[in-house]
């Protein structure tokens, strides 16, 4: 019988196999920024610090950007894994739930699955797309997808559906306004609400400096 160390410290190895080739935004560094940022919230709230680990680090395994669309994938592969692993059953069906539940998807889904350890890893993945991270993260998967930058005649689209979301092709630039901008006002916890509220600011000081030089203004 492993004990919770171990557990961890295996799914650790083996989310870094897995994600040896990933995209630059959506690799091992980006699991372990968020693990680090869920470890550090779970201290102010009553979870189980256990289911909160494993969903962190399992939460982006198979992302569906990467597959398709396919948001099956992910949750598929860490049952198999934790199945392996011989988790306890209730454990692994709310790691599930939680990886099934933690997107964003435009903002606009109503969730079907509620809990404090959801709270906290959905959170921890949401200030990973905040700030200097955030900003970096989002360009770099821009490029990725050959993605203009800006273009002033293509506005962002604040009311997609969450097909609309997923099969963009928007400039980067907009994807701050149909997402980024928008996490501040849907972090759950206290800890996150404070530490999103710098990372806010950050990129509004990045917009207004990224527009400054776009339009040539000294």
């Amino acid at each position: 019988m492993l004990t919770k160390e171990e557990h961890i410290s295996k799914t650790i190895a083996f989310v870094k196999h897995q994600l040896i080739n990933a995209e630059g935004g959506h690799d091992w560094f980006h699991i372990e920024r968020v693990y680090n940022n869920a470890l550090l919230i779970s201290k102010t709230e009553p979870v189980d610090d256990f289911v909160v680990a494993l969903a962190a680090l399992l939460h982006d395994i198979a992302d569906s950007k990467f597959h398709d669309g396919n948001e099956t994938i992910g949750p598929k592969i860490a049952r198999e894994f934790l199945f392996k692993l011989n988790v306890d059953s209730s454990i692994m069906e709310h790691v599930i739930n939680i990886i099934e539940n933690i997107s964003f998807k435009g903002g606009h889904e109503v969730p079907t699955f509620h809990s404090a350890e959801l709270a906290v890893v959905q959170d921890a993945d949401r200030l990973d797309a905040m700030g200097a991270i955030g900003i970096a993260r989002c360009f770099n998967y821009g490029g990725f997808k050959n993605r203009q930058l800006y273009n002033p005649e293509i506005p962002p689209n604040l009311g997609m559906n969450k097909e609309e979301y997923k099969a963009s092709n928007a400039p980067t630039i907009n994807h701050f306004y149909e997402k980024l901008l928008l996490l501040k006002d849907k972090m759950n916890t206290k800890t996150a609400k404070k530490i999103a509220l710098e990372r806010h600011q950050y990129m509004e000081t990045f917009l207004k400096q990224f527009y400054k030089e776009w339009n040539g203004l000294y």
